[in-house]
């Protein structure tokens, strides 16, 4: 394997410590994993030339422009005018589950900071909300490369916390907040109840937001499969239970199918993009899937 592909297991990316290095090794791992460059097809389109501004990266300066007019300009996209995302992280206290190495509230901060990094890179305008029974982090969008620091630097300070979690009220709290329409990325275990859940992913789609919901789940989470009696506990209520899993476990597993169709069917039906991601699973579908989205925006 590649030395830079190998960051796409998350195996791997859990021995690192600092996230922008994660963030950056992972992305250039899904680059060189291509045949081809995720920009072609996927790359912004020039508009038109603005004065360059503080802050913005020196490659886009214009140097025929400014040996014409000793003034300096760069290119102005067209993302920069009619796209905004945000980056909408769970940061509840079911998200600190996991079975192996990695938890679902590292994996999705891992897959959050790659894909700020590469949305950045295609100068899209990015923000960041992390949430539990409320809203604990909001960091406006912005397409500055200096940006990615703010960004990861919150990523950094959140911490999976919380009780009671209500998903459906914020959403339905940032549908009304977010007045601009914009590309809404969701990344959650989507651990409350499916109705009211879904009605807030709704509303987004009711304000005219795309959105694309990726269903962080643990594997353990999906199978169940545990070979010794083990004790169970409610990570937001601190309830427990003590059972032996491989009793249950047929019926749990149909239970959790059912739910991730009830999902899927229901985000199709309203043209939601629902991706489900497995934490031991490479970061590659995440990056695949926003990339894929975002060629239908343009």
């Amino acid at each position: 394997m590649n030395s830079i592909q190998q960051y796409l297991n998350p195996e791997v990316a859990a021995q690192l410590e600092r996230l922008d290095l994660v963030a950056r090794l992972v992305v250039e791992g899904f680059i060189t994993g291509l045949h081809q460059s995720p920009y072609h097809g996927f790359s912004v389109e020039f508009s038109e030339y603005r004065q360059y501004m503080p802050g913005d990266p020196l490659r886009d300066i214009d140097w025929k422009a400014f040996g014409k007019t000793d003034r300096l300009y760069v290119k102005r996209y067209e993302e920069e005018t009619n796209l905004k995302a945000y980056l909408l992280l769970d940061a509840s206290a079911s998200m600190n589950y996991g079975s192996g190495n990695l938890s679902k509230f590292s994996y999705a901060a891992y897959t959050c900071a790659a894909l700020s990094h590469l949305m950045l890179r295609q100068r899209d305008a990015v923000g960041l909300v992390s949430f539990d029974n409320g809203i604990q982090n909001y960091v406006p969008p912005r397409s500055v490369g200096s940006h990615l620091h703010t960004l990861l630097k919150t990523l950094e300070n959140t911490e999976p916390k919380g009780e009671d979690t209500d998903l459906a009220r914020t959403f339905h709290d940032l549908a009304e907040r977010i007045v601009r329409r914009g590309l809404i990325v969701v990344l959650s275990d989507l651990m409350d109840d499916p109705k009211t859940l879904l009605s807030g992913l709704k509303h987004f789609r009711h304000r005219k937001h795309e959105v694309i919901v990726f269903h962080i789940l643990d594997p353990r989470e999906r199978d169940l499969e545990f070979n010794r009696e083990t004790q169970f506990v409610d990570l937001e209520s601190g309830a427990s239970v003590v059972t032996e899993p491989w009793h249950i476990a047929p019926a749990y597993k149909s239970h959790m199918d059912d739910l991730v169709d009830r999902f899927r069917k229901e985000c199709h039906d309203s043209l939601i993009d629902y991706v489900l991601l497995d934490t031991a699973e490479t970061f590659d579908t995440a990056l695949f899937n926003y990339l894929a989205k975002r060629k239908r925006l343009m």
